[in-house]
């Protein structure tokens, strides 16, 4: 068990984040990335499907042989974690919503927390329910930012334009006076999609330096060498893991944009078209 792969999936590219993450925090694992390209976004589905898809996809990578899966997904993290623990009850599975929940109750000194994700994730309200177990006295605000997946995708990431759309989507909590229903201006921002990451620096410009930033990237890839330490799964080999990726649809695509998620060169060649 300790040789194989910790597999990750998500809906596309932006799980690479969570891959970048856990690059850097173990370096020795080998890791096996699956992006459902061909079926994106799990946003827009119903719960039904969701869990239909993470199943698929996590059965894929369990055919290949993992250590753990990793769900790089929000969307998915909120609905399948329980359904994937039962379909493969000899596995841990981890999502990227508790990690970064937990995070978030770590670090605010006010208890006052803005999340920022996907209009699917803020309506599920993943985040508010994983906080509020944790801490029931953090005000808890979520706020949908769509525009923020594709300036992420096309490489938009900084300059004017990124922070002026940032700026539309937190002044209204950071620049603008409390009214009665906001006691308190928030001192805590979870990234709550795994796209978002990439844009941390504009968010930074908007906020200022006094905000955290809770990147769930992070906190995931902490707490997956965590629970594979617990389990005397980590690799002691001393030689850089390798990473295999696959893909649903147009390897090309994958290969170009990952590139940006990953921030390293994806080369078409290290990517393989599976079919779910």
């Amino acid at each position: 068990m300790i040789s194989l792969p910790i597999g990750l999936f998500d809906s596309g590219v932006g799980g690479l984040t969570v891959l970048k993450a856990l690059r850097s925090t173990l370096p020795c694992e080998e890791i096996l990335y699956l992006g459902d390209t061909a079926r994106l976004p799990y946003g827009t589905k119903s719960q039904e499907t969701i869990v239909r898809y993470a199943v698929q996809a996590a059965g894929k990578l369990v055919e290949r042989g993992v250590k753990m899966l990793v769900i790089a997904c929000n969307t998915a993290s909120s609905v399948a974690i329980e359904p994937l623990q039962k379909a493969f009850p000899d596995i841990p599975v981890l999502g990227v919503v508790k990690p970064g929940a937990a995070a978030s109750c770590a670090v605010t000194e006010n208890g006052s927390v803005v999340v920022l994700a996907t209009e699917s994730t803020i309506r599920g309200n993943a985040y508010q329910r994983e906080i509020y177990a944790l801490r029931p006295d953090i005000q808890v605000t979520g706020v949908p930012c769509p525009l923020f997946v594709p300036l992420a995708e096309e490489g938009w990431t900084d300059g004017e334009l990124v922070e002026g759309i940032v700026a539309r989507y937190l002044n209204p909590f950071f620049a603008s006076p409390l009214d009665s229903a906001q006691k308190k201006a928030p001192d805590t921002i979870v990234l709550g999609c795994t796209h978002f990451p990439l844009l941390a620096s504009s968010i930074r410009n908007v906020v200022g330096d006094s905000v955290h930033i809770v990147d769930s990237a992070e906190t995931t890839a902490q707490e997956v060498k965590k629970m594979l330490s617990v389990r005397g799964l980590l690799r002691k080999e001393a030689s850089c893991g390798r990473t295999h990726f696959l893909t649903t649809d147009d390897i090309s695509r994958f290969a170009r944009t990952g590139s940006w998620f990953l921030g390293l060169p994806i080369e078409v060649n290290d990517v393989e078209l599976v079919d779910l």
